[in-house]
């Protein structure tokens, strides 16, 4: 991904062709460490937010709705709620959908949960989906339960199930069905944002699209990006996207857990800059008893 210095026109490969893409920023950065910027590839339009994971003022965490201890489950649930509360109460550089949860009346979150480096939920029979980690010193790493076998849950922290994987080191990985992904929702067509890394795991991107995509054109687009590693997030009614408080995309229905993203402009609390001094000295999350 081209820096602000750079040219405003840079061009990519797409599925290993000599294709030239043509990447247009037209939004300047939200911030030195955090980037929003609008962009164009391949006829696809969208939002970027870059991430700086080395920046010690960037912090990355999960927030609940009603400001929630812990995530929706089949035995209690804490609902859902507007977007744009939960944009006014984290403060924060940027705010987006996350993982889904289901339609029921517990609007249960999808897969185990970590933020700040405690658990939000916890199964030990979790398999399901593409988990995004992020360990020491923000290193991120995406795994794939039914094929990597299980994420070390208790070295992340923060913590994030979704899918399906969009890329595996590099290369466009689609195997929704082998990761459990049943729902034709998640399979066909339809508003997406997604999320991955560079090789040199630096750096994260988060991308919130314009328009109804399949799998396919997602996977090639965040390649074209220059990611690494990428898995599909929540889309559809779910799609939101805010950025130093002023939302620029407003998602269809009120949403259970977003993605909050802090930085020096947009400063994170206390506790949680608190916690990750703890959590890089060695104080990892406690695995729930059952």
């Amino acid at each position: 991904m081209p820096s602000s210095k750079m040219s405003r026109r840079s061009f990519f490969f797409l599925g290993g062709a000599a294709l030239a893409q043509e990447l247009t920023l037209a939004l300047p950065a939200a911030s030195q460490t955090v980037q929003v910027k609008k962009a164009k590839i391949n006829g696809i339009s969208f939002y970027q937010t870059i991430i700086d994971l080395t920046d010690p003022k960037t912090f990355i965490t999960i927030g609940l709705a009603n400001n929630a201890t812990f995530a929706n489950t089949n035995q209690k649930t804490s609902g859902d709620e507007e977007f744009h509360k939960l944009v006014a109460r984290h403060r924060a550089a940027v705010v987006a959908n996350g993982t889904f949860f289901a339609k029921s009346a517990q609007k249960t979150v999808m897969g185990n949960m970590i933020a700040g480096g405690r658990f939000l939920k916890y199964s030990q029979w979790e398999n399901f989906g593409t988990t995004l980690g992020l360990r020491v010193g923000n290193k991120p790493e995406i795994v794939t339960a039914r094929v990597d076998g299980k994420p070390q849950w208790n070295q992340h922290w923060l913590s994030l199930t979704c899918g399906p994987r969009l890329l595996r080191q590099g290369q466009i990985w689609l195997k929704p069905v082998v990761e459990g992904f049943k729902d034709p929702s998640v399979l066909g067509t339809g508003a997406r944002t997604a999320i991955g890394f560079p090789v040199d795991g630096k750096k994260l991107f988060l991308v919130n699209f314009d328009s109804s995509l399949t799998l396919q054109q997602v996977a090639e687009a965040m390649k074209a990006l220059g990611c690494y590693e990428a898995m599909n997030l929540d889309g559809g009614a779910s799609k939101a996207l805010a950025a130093n408080g002023k939302i620029l995309v407003p998602p269809g229905r009120p949403l259970t857990n977003v993605i909050v993203v802090y930085d020096a402009k947009n400063p994170a609390p206390s506790g949680l800059q608190q916690a990750w001094v703890k959590f890089q000295k060695g104080d990892r999350p406690m695995i729930p008893a059952r």
